[in-house]
């Protein structure tokens, strides 16, 4: 199964007022170099800032193009990792051992959402006749 472990943006990282240190970097690389190492990892990046976002608004026929910065920064992702496990509960233990929380990041509150992708099998019409 495959997850996506999402970063949540913070003022911080929205703002980019506070650069991640050097310290915060290698905790990070090191926790990436773990799920390299296990297999498990199949991408990771990280995102600008809303600033430099656009939003596409669909209503009807009509499309609305909206700039960045978006107000919400809670609401919006930092970075993010596709990590290919056996179940929603590996995933989860994966999150958990990430350095956020610890004496690297401890002046952060970093949220993770994970969330499972779905892939073609998962929207397989079924066809009238077949069984």
């Amino acid at each position: 199964m495959k997850f996506m472990l999402f970063v949540m943006a913070t003022k911080e990282t929205e703002a980019r007022r506070k650069p991640p240190t050097n310290d915060e970097l290698l905790a990070m690389h090191k926790f990436n170099e773990e799920l390299e190492k296990a297999g498990v990892l199949l991408e990771l990046g990280g995102l600008a800032p809303s600033s430099e976002a656009v939003r596409i608004r669909f209503e009807g026929k009509n499309r609305s193009v909206i700039d960045g910065p978006f107000a919400e920064a809670k609401e919006m992702v930092a970075g993010y990792s596709i990590i290919q496990v056996k179940s929603r509960e590996e995933a989860i233990e994966w999150a958990k051992r990430s350095p956020f929380g610890t004496d690297v990041h401890r002046d952060d509150t970093v949220e993770v959402v994970i969330r499972r992708l779905m892939g073609p099998e998962d929207y397989e019409p079924e066809m009238p006749g077949k069984s």
